[in-house]
């Protein structure tokens, strides 16, 4: 394979193709030193073009070479002929970006050209969304890790976070945190493929970013202490043990909450008071609690007979007897029977949604009478002081749990930062702190059926513009509602092997087509592909970082938890 400018390998060369069809590069060395997902530089006049390979194609001048093995009955020579010639492979790439050239590098030219740039007389070379082809017979080859570092990011830009590795030479790709959080992004995979300590990596590199807080709805407790990996029977530290309660801060669901791992006690303990409940929030649990088709006009008319205390006054009714000497038909006010005549509605639909209320809502121990915000406070204040807060559901493993609490703790944490976003609008103060709220198994709550009805659904769509955007984690994309899904500025995908799934995740996106098959040909647990529309500038499948203490020591080093020293570190990482 001989060498190209600036590091590159040459491949081949283009022999035809289009921009909707994919260019047809022929191949000039094995097919095997070439793999789907190859990222390909064609060098063709004054320009770059960036693209990937999508398909490797066996072809023939005539089909009696390819139908008549005869290489074996021929002295080498002509054998090795007859495959370079009249047998051989064309790559199927798929064009992403392309970058003006400049002058041969080395010359006076490129010197003058530098030279301009610097002044300002002409802009400095981009990456654009390619618009035509290059000429027949340009060289292809593999990109350098100059190329990659020019597309993904430089190990000198500070917003750059290395999530992978090139497949076939092991070059670093980068992600820019910065754009990865100015819009809401996913995390995608079947289960078991990794997507949890993928999610790590990417937190872990937010938090040393130290440009936004993050909000994580910890369903299985997987984040904040010793996280287990089960394929290898190992175990690798968790975020607040790494970054310490100073950056990351654990909240447990209930008054008595441990944090689940070695009987940890949260930070904060947070309760849902009775009045914080709203109308929305039971809507949301509709398939939880069974609710009957009459409940809908019911709620509606408790939210305006009581107004905001309408869950605890509601809890207060009780069953009641018809009062003697009242009209047949007449029961206390006070009781359940006696509200729903005063509102004309079937006292046994009411009866029926007090029971399902009391049994399912009311009796759990982490929803407690008045009003008091006090745990909720303690949150905000601390996203809005640069910490970030994991809220770990410990034994409150239920669907229902899930969707209640984190769609009532983001409603009033958006409200929050709504009205935080105005005032610095109005009153010319600085913007609040960036927020990202992750989300595991997303689609329970951003599923058709309940997309308009969460708070989630309205970050993914509006709330970019106060700061606020969604890190969405899910096995099943396609149970998401396609216009969330359509939000999604960066997309990180392992494995899928549903065809539904594949389509979720491409939706929207360039060259779909032609990224269903490689898509589903990741390894599991060990590839992922990385594609935008605005968090990467071109598809790309990359081998993942891995989750392990290997990591934490690149990535923190000796500042590990504020500044430890090397002898501490090295006891904690296990030397």
């Amino acid at each position: 394979m001989s060498e190209g400018i600036q590091g590159r390998k040459r491949v081949g060369f283009v022999v035809g193709g289009s921009l909707k069809d994919n260019l047809q590069v022929r191949l000039q060395v094995p097919a095997q030193d070439v793999q789907e997902g190859a990222f390909v530089v064609i060098e063709s006049g004054d320009w770059l073009f960036h693209g990937l390979v999508t398909d490797l194609q066996l072809g023939a001048t005539d089909p009696r070479f390819a139908d008549e093995p005869g290489g074996g009955h021929m002295p080498q020579e002509l054998a090795s002929l007859l495959h370079g010639q009249t047998l051989y492979t064309n790559l199927q790439v798929l064009p992403a970006l392309m970058m003006e050239r400049g002058p041969e590098p080395g010359t006076p030219a490129e010197q003058e050209w530098l030279k301009a740039i610097e002044a300002g007389l002409r802009e400095a070379p981009q990456a654009l969304p390619v618009k035509t082809v290059p000429a027949h017979h340009a060289a292809a080859m593999l990109a350098s890790q100059g190329d990659i570092a020019e597309i993904f990011g430089k190990a000198e830009n500070k917003d750059s976070f290395i999530i992978g590795t090139t497949r076939e030479q092991g070059h670093p790709v980068r992600i820019n945190l910065r754009k990865l959080v100015q819009r809401s992004s996913g995390i995608f995979g079947a289960t078991g493929t990794g997507k949890s300590f993928l999610t790590l990596v990417v937190l872990a590199g937010l938090i040393k970013h130290d440009q936004v807080s993050l909000l994580i709805f910890d369903m299985h407790n997987e984040y904040a202490y010793d996280v287990q990996d089960k394929n290898k029977g190992t175990s690798v530290h968790g975020l607040q043990q790494k970054f310490g309660k100073s950056k990351v801060q654990i909240v447990g669901l209930g008054s008595g909450a441990k944090a689940i791992y070695r009987g940890n006690a949260p930070d904060i303990n947070l309760e849902i008071a009775k009045d914080d409940i709203q109308i929305e929030d039971i809507e949301l649990l509709w398939s939880e609690l069974n609710l009957r088709d009459t409940a809908p006009n019911t709620l509606n008319a408790l939210a305006t007979s009581f107004g905001a205390q309408w869950f605890a006054r509601f809890m207060a009714l009780g069953p009641g007897k018809k009062e003697e000497g009242l009209e047949d038909g007449d029961y206390p006010e006070d009781s359940i029977e006696g509200w729903a005549e005063r509102h004309n509605i079937h006292p046994k639909a009411v009866s029926a949604l007090h029971s399902r209320l009391k049994n399912k809502i009311d009796n759990l121990d982490y929803v407690t009478g008045g009003s008091s915000n006090k745990a909720v406070d303690q949150i905000v204040d601390a996203l809005k002081n640069g910490k970030h807060v994991i809220l770990s559901f410990g034994k409150h493993d239920r669907d229902l749990d899930y969707l209640l609490v984190s769609n009532l703790l983001t409603r009033k944490i958006r409200a929050k930062w709504e009205a935080m976003m105005i005032e610095s609008y109005n009153e010319k103060k600085a913007e609040p702190r960036p927020l990202v709220i992750v989300v595991e198994e997303a689609h329970k709550l951003l599923n058709k059926e309940l997309a308009s009805q969460t708070t989630f659904s309205t970050i993914a769509r509006e709330l970019r513009k106060y700061n606020v955007t969604l890190l969405v984690i899910d096995q099943r994309p396609s149970q998401i509602y396609d216009e969330v899904m359509s939000q999604l500025g960066t997309r990180i995908s392992g494995w899928l092997g549903d065809d539904d799934d594949i389509r979720a995740v491409l939706s929207g996106l360039a060259g779909r087509e032609t990224l269903k098959g490689m898509l589903s040909r990741l390894q599991s647990g060990e590839d992922v592909l990385l594609l935008g529309p605005w968090g990467v500038p071109m598809p790309l499948p990359v081998r993942s970082r891995r989750f392990n203490n290997d990591f934490w020591q690149e990535e923190l080093g000796d500042k590990a938890a504020g500044g430890k020293s090397e002898q501490q570190l090295k006891r904690e990482l296990g030397f």
